[in-house]
């Protein structure tokens, strides 16, 4: 699988910066290339849909915060670590999703932060309500100020 085969949209994150009604913030992510490579990644070895709990999502930062920096996005495997999908995407661009996540999430949002939808060619795979989003610099260390990390968990 290709980085080039994804696109990530976001949504509901405009309200952080005008103030207005906080709405759960979304993450779209689309994948036109061969969908049984990806399909496969996202199944544990039981046959069903990997849950929300089994996956964790990420951005590496692959140059200094500040300095138009890319990052590669991942939603990897908990148990494994394996990487289950990866795509390049403007750091800013995540940085300001992650913001928003946590203003939802500081006015009392219930059980997820945000949403993740994994779709293959627009059509929708599986669904993911999802409450932390790690951020690592270039070097592999963590960014704790930048992730979203519910209260009370340790890592």
């Amino acid at each position: 699988m290709r980085r080039e085969h994804f696109t990530l949209d976001v949504s509901n994150v405009d309200w952080v910066e005008t103030d207005g009604e906080p709405a759960k913030p979304s993450v779209s992510i689309d994948f036109t290339g061969p969908a049984t490579a990806l399909r496969e990644r996202l199944t544990a070895p039981d046959g069903d849909v990997l849950e929300a709990s089994e996956t964790d999502a990420a951005l590496r930062l692959q140059g200094p915060l500040g300095e138009e920096t890319d990052g590669v996005v991942s939603v990897a495997n908990r148990t494994t670590g394996e990487f289950l999908l990866e795509l390049n995407e403007d750091a800013d661009n995540v940085l300001r999703f992650i913001r928003a996540a946590r203003g939802y999430g500081e006015n009392g949002s219930g059980d997820g932060r945000y949403e993740i939808e994994i779709l293959f060619d627009g059509e929708e795979f599986v669904s993911y309500d999802k409450g932390t989003f790690l951020v690592y610099d270039e070097d592999g260390n963590l960014l704790r100020q930048h992730s979203l990390i519910p209260s009370g968990v340790e890592l």
